[in-house]
């Protein structure tokens, strides 16, 4: 053979031998790569099958959130429950299969149904019954980022739905009933929208106080003392409260005597209100259907009213108490005001009620037959 030769076949040989070993290390590493693709999705798998937890019916919801890791769902097969839950882990995803199939009921003398404390951030509830706690059906403290959802409280003490000092949430299509404060409560919180909900034999049906960047809409409130409430308090820790859109619900028939536990506050307020601005700013009230509340179809009062009503005393104000920037825009409010109560402080029954305080407060474009005083001041 020619040198020529010899070395021509030498490179082929070689290069084929480089072909064969490296198309030999790509698919080991390939493999390599796919067992570790592989490692990682079963991995995932089983960190996804560890995050989803059912509890069935004679086993405990407390123990399932106390054997889960944060982030997990918690799935509650049909059946009445009687214990109360405490929440102290973040992303837990309360889950019912069916909302009046799930209920959680006072064992004995518990306070709170559900409570979820400031660690319980990304907190879900959805599909539930909570009924005859003694203080609270569901409480969250200093929570952010929330939801609850077709959730019914029934006959819980004082509230039924109650975030307090929390953030970033959202209540909707959700019922209460039967509490001698409020049925679905916002207090000290911010950023916070309630939907579609309906509260009703309440002495608040629902409630905003101390809030700010609130919207309530699409609700329905109707049987209680007053249908809703938005208003600042004094000796509260948040000391404003502003911008609260009040918009598309639909408010009536609020004339239950007032059940509210005797020296409280909520004991003071007067049967027959519809909507009652007590003292925040920036509110808007718009598109609402307000009817057949015996005092009052939308009030905006100074927060001293409570004074008068015993209610509060003037060395307790920590607040400034009149409200500033009400817009009452494009509502229907009749046929309120045909049995107002006798109180301290002589108020007519009309569709329409101001007490003359705060600045900027205006009216337009309502469709209504009385108000106090008349004429009420125009929006620009």
């Amino acid at each position: 053979m020619k040198n020529s030769q010899f070395y021509t076949l030498l490179f082929w040989a070689i290069s084929l031998s480089f072909v064969i070993v490296s198309s030999s290390c790509n698919k080991e590493e390939a493999t390599q790569s796919n067992t570790s693709l592989s490692s990682a999705s079963s991995s995932r798998n089983a960190g996804s099958a560890k995050k989803s937890i059912t509890v069935h019916a004679g086993e405990s919801i407390q123990a399932a959130v106390d054997a889960a890791a944060p982030g997990s769902t918690i799935q509650i097969a049909p059946g009445t429950y009687m214990e109360s839950i405490t929440v102290n882990k973040a992303g837990i995803s309360l889950v019912g299969n069916g909302e009046a199939a799930v209920v959680i009921q006072n064992p004995g003398d518990e306070e709170n149904g559900i409570q979820v404390n400031d660690a319980g951030d990304g907190f879900v509830l959805k599909n539930v019954t909570v009924k005859n706690f003694e203080e609270n059906g569901v409480l969250l403290i200093r929570v952010d980022n929330f939801t609850i959802s077709h959730v019914t409280t029934i006959d819980n003490g004082e509230y039924g739905l109650f975030p307090v000092l929390s953030s970033h949430g959202l209540i909707e299509h959700c019922t209460a009933t039967g509490h001698t404060d409020t049925g679905i409560y916002v207090g000290q919180s911010s950023d916070i929208e309630m939907q579609y909900n309906t509260a009703y034999a309440n002495v608040n049906g629902l409630e905003i106080e101390n809030s700010a960047n609130v919207k309530a809409t699409n609700n329905q409130s109707y049987n209680n003392v007053c249908g809703m409430l938005i208003d600042l308090l004094p000796g509260k820790t948040v000391k404003t409260s502003t911008n609260v859109y009040v918009g598309y619900n639909h408010v009536f028939d609020n004339n239950h005597e007032n059940f509210g536990e005797e020296g409280s506050l909520e004991s003071v307020i007067p049967s027959g209100l519809g909507i009652l601005i007590l003292g925040t700013d920036q509110t808007t009230v718009e598109h609402n259907t307000v009817m057949h509340n015996n005092f009052s179809g939308i009030t905006v009062f100074s927060t001293l009213v409570l004074v008068a009503l015993g209610g509060a005393t003037p060395d307790q104000f920590d607040i400034e108490p009149n409200p500033d920037g009400t817009r009452v825009i494009k509502n229907v409010a009749q046929q309120n005001g045909a049995a107002p109560p006798v109180l301290d402080i002589p108020l007519p029954g009309v569709d329409l009620l101001w007490d003359g305080s705060g600045i900027g407060n205006c009216w337009s474009d309502n469709v209504f037959k009385t108000s106090y005083p008349s004429p009420l001041p125009s929006c620009n």
